[in-house]
């Protein structure tokens, strides 16, 4: 059994790695995913997803704006069996201004209704933050639940949080599994490890040869703030002299300076801010790197992103981790397969 994969909102490539992670647990059954093709409009990300998952046939990458693009485009490609869509989290997130429904990004996830109506693939992928349940009072996540759902598929959306199947991370992202009505199986929600891994675990030894891992230059001002700051305490909770202190009133964001603590998984990698949200190293007083945010992400380090050094903070802040890709559709297959795996209910109820 194959399913052939068409990705929206493609990202670098988190989500097909996690596929290529799948495939080779579920080796020894007769069921895997190929990728067929993917498209996004940020050109350096279409050209790391392009490198890493299709450097033989980089053609299958479709950089375009789906707001004006034909998918037949993607049609003439290849045909597909399932899809998935990362459709971009920007007025959904609980960091930033919650505009939901109604911002630049939120409608966008109609182009994934559009295509789950042309395709009709037999499953489908979304993922999306877990601020979009309260986005616009809740209304913006139960409208696109419903026409999801008005598409022809059964809905299996979770809050799943990563940092329970050991990812090294506290990242918390609503993932939907939609099987088409017509296919009689229902996908459980692969029950969590529960093993813990720790920033420390996951930046251990970084090979020489990995790229995407140069340091930030930092200013004297901000490397002595750092030595103020004991691991996981940020510029608000930490004993800071005069003259290091923060001149921002009213601000208490926690990840402003925030240095990691090492026996904890990190708090969660994002894809842009300003001064004092880059994560930093618990014993060194310096940002991370591009790498060790990959890192923690569970991208592996031969995974080399493109473009400049704030586009591959970008791309890597804004992908979903393979390794939580992975434990999904390793359930999802096991669905297809009629086999039975550890599992727990979904935590989010489907609106009529």
């Amino acid at each position: 059994m194959t399913f052939n994969l068409g990705e929206l909102f493609c990202g670098p490539g988190g989500i097909a790695k996690g596929v290529d992670l799948a495939n080779k647990d579920m080796a020894r059954f007769d069921i895997k995913i190929d990728h067929a093709w993917a498209t996004d409009y940020h050109e350096d990300t279409c050209q790391t997803y392009r490198q890493n998952i299709f450097p033989s046939t980089p053609e299958r990458v479709v950089c375009d704006d789906i707001r004006t693009m034909d998918l037949s485009i993607l049609e003439k490609i290849s045909s597909i069996d399932c899809i998935s869509f990362g459709f971009p989290c920007n007025d959904f997130s609980i960091v930033g201004e919650q505009k939901g429904i109604h911002g630049s990004f939120g409608p966008l996830y109609s182009y994934a209704t559009k295509a789950l109506v042309k395709f009709k693939p037999q499953w489908f992928l979304a993922e999306n933050v877990g601020g979009l349940r309260s986005s616009n009072q809740g209304k913006a996540f139960s409208n696109i639940l419903r026409d999801l759902k008005h598409t022809g598929y059964r809905l299996y959306p979770h809050l799943y949080k990563f940092n329970e199947y050991g990812i090294p991370q506290a990242r918390h992202r609503i993932i939907i599994i939609g099987i088409r009505e017509d296919i009689n199986l229902e996908f459980r929600v692969p029950q969590p490890s529960f093993k813990i891994k720790t920033a420390r675990e996951a930046l251990d030894e970084i090979p020489a040869w990995a790229q995407n891992n140069e340091l930030t230059k930092q200013s004297h001002t901000v490397i002595e703030r750092l030595k103020h700051i004991k691991p996981g305490e940020n510029a608000f909770t930490a004993t800071l002299p005069d003259g290091l202190e923060l001149n921002v009133k009213g601000a208490r964001i926690s990840q402003i300076y925030k240095r990691l603590d090492p026996d904890k998984p990190a708090y969660t990698v994002t894809g842009s801010g300003g001064g004092g949200t880059h994560i930093y190293h618990w014993d060194e007083p310096r940002a991370l790197t591009n790498r060790e945010r990959a890192r923690l992400q569970t991208f592996p380090d031969d995974f080399v992103f493109s473009g400049s050094k704030e586009s591959v903070r970008r791309q890597i802040g804004m992908a979903v981790p393979p390794d939580g890709v992975r434990v999904i559709l390793v359930a999802l297959m096991k669905t297809f397969l009629r086999k039975e795996y550890p599992s727990i209910p979904c935590n989010i109820e489907v609106p009529e």
